[in-house]
C-alpha cells in the first residue's frame, strides 16, 4: 500500500537511525518498527489499585448515612461563610 505520513521531527530522526544502524531501507524500517508496536499490544498488565480496610470512625452510623451527609454539607457552607467575612 502507498501512502504519505508526516512524521514528527524525533520520529523522523529514529527512523534514520534505526536505518543508519541495521542498513534498512525506510519502507522496512517503517514496517519493522510498526510491527513490533502492534505485537506489544497484548503484553500490556492491568494495573491493580491497592485496597486497604479503613474501618469506621467511632460515632459514624452508617445507617444514618443520608443524616451525616447533611450534617457534613452544612458544615461545609457554615466554613464557607466564615472564609467570607
Amino acid at each position: 500500500m502507498r501512502t504519505t505520513v508526516t512524521l514528527d521531527p524525533d520520529v523522523a530522526a529514529q527512523v534514520q537511525t534505526l536505518m543508519r544502524e541495521r542498513g534498512l531501507t525506510f519502507k522496512d524500517a517503517i514496517n519493522q518498527t510498526l510491527r513490533a508496536g502492534f505485537g506489544r499490544r497484548g503484553e500490556a498488565v492491568a494495573y491493580q489499585v491497592p485496597v486497604g480496610d479503613l474501618g469506621l470512625r467511632p460515632g459514624v452510623d452508617l445507617t444514618k448515612g443520608l443524616r451525616l451527609a447533611s450534617e457534613l454539607e452544612d458544615e461545609a457552607h457554615l466554613r464557607d461563610l466564615e472564609e467570607r467575612k
